[in-house]
């Protein structure tokens, strides 16, 4: 039987309640998690390895970058059939993400993490950990990109999103549904086909790229501001099918005319973005001035995207395709 790697990056799976800090903190080390594991499951493949204890939203770019690295050394290696990584869920999209673009592998690399921590009734841990092991381990999961196991389901990475601040059930794709479940010790896939691109870039990133929320009567502040502390990329979650207020127009033609990429997605949950409005602002107005639409990714997966291209050497033209869902 082939090797599965544990990769640990804390989160709520592993913390506890203090009762001094009366709140959750890291507690619970990879080896007791495993060893808890042992007992009742019959895993014997396991190889740990503790990358960091970090709450996820501690998780940032640069630790996403490490993590690639750790994680091609375990699937470049024959003895392992895959990966999975335990993770916090405020950002375990975005690093699941970030993993998908930069992965090159056929390899399953699988994360997961818990809602509930080590001291809570209901503690969804070791159920979530047992079943992304499962998944890592079933041939059927190859060559399905980065993965998210949680509540017996499967998801993509470039579909998956965290939807409530605490049901077991947060983790879904609202346009497809989940890939598959997991029942009893069977993996079962419902569909084949995922609406992914293998991005296969390499492992690098900018940090000159920002993330706005637009909402009713939003202005071009923020963008100027952005562009004047040196912004390479700007992320724009707009409004509906991808169309902004008028007062954001000017920024973003300055922007643009400072060579500042400008991407729009919507901040609406579901659909992509498309040119369908011609007036001041619309989505036609935003291509128009040179704006990129970014189809159905939310803003921070646009976010995690554009810093991945630029860093990649990507112009204009280059990030265009990149973020054309079709091609």
């Amino acid at each position: 039987m082939k090797k599965v790697a544990l990769i640990f990056t804390g989160g709520t799976i592993a913390m506890k309640v203090n009762s001094k800090l009366q709140g959750a903190v890291p507690s619970v080390s990879p080896s007791e998690l495993i060893s808890t594991l042992s007992e009742v499951t019959e895993f014997d493949n396991l190889v740990a390895h503790e990358f960091s204890k970090l709450p996820s939203p501690s998780i940032t770019p640069e630790k996403m970058f490490e993590l690639n690295k750790v994680i091609k050394t375990y699937l470049d290696d024959e003895e392992f059939a895959g990966v999975v990584v335990v993770h916090g869920t405020d950002t375990l999209e975005e690093t699941a993400f970030y993993l998908d673009v930069v992965n090159v592998q056929s390899k399953p690399i699988v994360l997961t993490g818990s809602m509930k921590n080590a001291s809570e009734l209901g503690y969804d841990g070791l159920t979530n950990l047992v079943s992304a092991i499962k998944v890592a381990m079933c041939e059927d999961s190859i060559n399905k990109g980065v993965l998210v196991v949680m509540n017996y389901e499967i998801n993509a990475a470039c579909e998956v999103t965290k939807t409530h601040t605490l049901n077991l059930d947060t983790f879904q794709s609202f346009e497809f549904g989940p890939l598959g479940i997991i029942d009893d010790d069977d993996v079962l896939y419902y569909r084949s086909t995922i609406i992914r691109k293998e991005y296969r870039l390499n492992n690098a990133f900018s940090d000159e790229v920002f993330l706005l929320k637009s909402y009713a009567g939003m202005n071009g502040e923020l963008i100027d501001y952005y562009v004047d502390k040196g912004a390479k990329g700007i992320v724009v979650e707009a409004l509906g099918r991808g169309n902004v207020p008028t007062l954001m127009m000017d920024s973003i033609k300055n922007a643009r005319n400072k060579g500042v990429e400008i991407i729009i997605v919507s901040r609406c949950y579901g659909g992509r973005v498309l040119d369908t409005y011609g007036y001041i602002g619309g989505g036609k107005d935003l291509v128009k001035n040179g704006c990129i639409l970014g189809g159905n990714l939310s803003g921070p997966k646009a976010r995690i995207l554009l810093m991945i291209g630029l860093k990649n050497g990507m112009g204009h033209t280059d990030l265009i395709a990149l973020f054309d869902q079709k091609a």
